[in-house]
């Protein structure tokens, strides 16, 4: 079924933003000509024995992607539940369980929007890639660039949190012998060497082997904790005196003032919330997922398997682990494990399927900034070219010092973890959807097919009427759909607005004194 788009301003149809192909063959055409349509609005005619329902299956065989594919994808970008721990010994039983059962729910509406408004308005000819094209057609070009700053923010802020992870992990490993600087400085290189790949086809397969490392690394922290005492070193190191070795406390409901390691009362909540958010991650990249499926219809199978999939593992893992460590809870896990050969084999494990994550969402991220920022507001020759690929190589480096300079000045995981979580991951797991839902809906429903009509020509739109009558008509056909997408959008807002401060509150403390760890210094927060 080929999709429509709604929007049909002219900046919509630059080739620029995406590149036109050829529409299906107009099923009027006589003796099986193929019409194409020019760039000045002019008809062209290719003679072939071809049908309709053949172009159909030929647009489609370089998508090849099935619902099969695409729960395996959702399920590689998110998997990693080592700060539900943590985040549990913010929130009490209750109060977690009810967090992560909420924001699952919640994840999967938004992955529900993300996929109705990307089949109304993805199409062979102006195909949809990635979440500023979503915007584009449904807001213009400001919305676009928005999505596409905070896209790059995230990519070069998760790359900082894997360094800094890692870094721990090398510290651990050398017993604290190594200066920490030193540890993020030798994963930083790594990062930046392999990152000078610029097809990720190379890494696909160890893309699909770190899965299964992380699920070997869940049960080694199960098997570890259940017959093991918490790393009390780490967490006190990492948290303060505060949390020297002592009783183990698990807790209902939220942790009274003073015993979970991310603050007090509700900042703790917070934090621990932030940590919730972190883990349903992954929807910046269900457009281009669903760019590769042969069947976008199929994306409810893998999505609802996955969100399914990833609900129980978490829970289970993150139940599991803090019902034997409580309050020494640490994040990632596997850090807070105290016999030093399981640390080691956690840690050495964590580091190659970081090191790949780290090269991946470089990639990605260098790529996001080259086309949207380089080559949109200064004219860069394209990546395929030879200029290109030595901007490419000088970005690289420069991208991967950016990181290191981030992670070395803010050394705390679990809280930065958190930030970025609030400023990015909550976007476009819950505020951009909603926002996309909203929008597109209410333009949608604000047309009038009998009295509209779009000039294919001159690739205008008459309009019968503009501004906020036409939005206040819209709004009418579907209000309370669009009505609870707005109170999700503002829900969502005030989310952001509220973890952003309890992260910064657990910065500032940390930055006091609670931790040993500091910035540009040489003590580990791992101890």
């Amino acid at each position: 079924m080929k999709s429509i788009s709604l929007l049909p301003d002219p900046e919509l149809f630059s080739t620029g933003r995406n590149n036109a192909v050829l529409e299906y063959p107009s099923p009027t055409s006589e003796n099986n000509e193929l019409e194409r349509k020019e760039g000045d609005g002019s008809m062209k005619r290719d003679f072939g024995n071809v049908s309709v329902a053949e172009w159909k299956n030929a647009s489609r065989a370089i998508r090849t992607a099935g619902w099969s594919s695409i729960f395996y994808l959702i399920t590689t970008d998110i998997l990693g539940p080592f700060s539900v721990p943590w985040a549990f010994a913010q929130m009490g039983y209750g109060p977690g369980i009810v967090l992560y059962t909420v924001f699952g729910a919640l994840a999967m509406y938004s992955g529900f929007q993300i996929y109705k408004v990307f089949i109304y308005l993805d199409s062979n000819r102006y195909p949809v890639r990635t979440f500023g094209d979503l915007f584009f057609r449904t807001y213009g070009k400001w919305a676009s660039h928005m999505s596409n700053i905070l896209q790059t923010l995230q990519l070069l802020m998760s790359v900082s949190i894997l360094i800094l992870s890692n870094g721990q992990a090398i510290s651990q490993i050398s017993k604290g012998n190594l200066c920490f600087i030193a540890c993020l400085i030798i994963f930083a290189i790594a990062g930046m060497l392999l990152g000078q790949i610029r097809t990720l086809q190379r890494l696909g397969w160890f893309a699909n082997l770190a899965v299964w490392i992380n699920i070997l690394i869940m049960f080694i922290c199960m098997g570890v904790v259940a017959n093991n005492a918490p790393n009390f070193t780490a967490v006190e190191s990492s948290f303060g005196p505060e949390f020297a070795e002592g009783p183990i406390h698990k807790y209902a409901g939220t942790p009274h003032d003073g015993a979970a390691t991310g603050g007090s009362g509700f900042t703790a909540s917070l934090n621990g919330l932030n940590q919730a958010i972190y883990s349903y991650g992954g929807a910046m990249l269900f457009p281009a997922f669903l760019a590769e499926m042969r069947h976008p219809f199929d994306l409810w199978k893998g999505l609802l398997l996955a969100d399914l999939c990833i609900y129980i593992v978490y829970l289970f893992f993150g139940l599991f682990v803090y019902s034997y460590q409580g309050q020494y809870s640490y994040n990632p896990a596997f850090q807070g494990l105290s016999p030093y050969n399981w640390q080691t084999a956690s840690n050495i494990m964590s580091s190659i399927t970081g090191l790949i994550a780290a090269v991946l969402y470089g990639n990605i991220g260098i790529k996001v900034a080259y086309i949207e920022v380089f080559q949109e507001f200064f004219n860069f020759p394209p990546l395929t070219t030879k200029k290109g690929k030595i901007y490419w190589c000088l970005l690289v480096p420069i991208y991967w010092a950016l990181v290191f300079v981030i992670c070395a000045s803010i050394p705390q995981f679990s809280y930065i973890g958190g930030l970025v979580g609030a400023v990015c991951i909550l976007q476009f797991t819950y505020t951009f959807p909603a926002m996309l839902g909203f929008g597109f809906q209410i333009r949608k429903d604000a047309m009038l097919p009998d009295q509209e009509s779009f000039d294919a020509t001159t690739k205008t739109y008459n309009y019968v009427d503009q501004g906020w009558g036409r939005l206040r008509r819209g709004f009418k056909v579907r209000w309370l759909l669009n009505g609870f997408n707005f109170f999700y959008f503002l829900g969502s807002l005030t989310t952001a607005a509220l973890g952003i401060y309890s992260s910064a509150e657990g910065l500032k403390g940390a930055f006091e004194g609670k931790s040993v760890a500091s910035s540009w210094g040489c003590k580990s927060p791992t101890g």
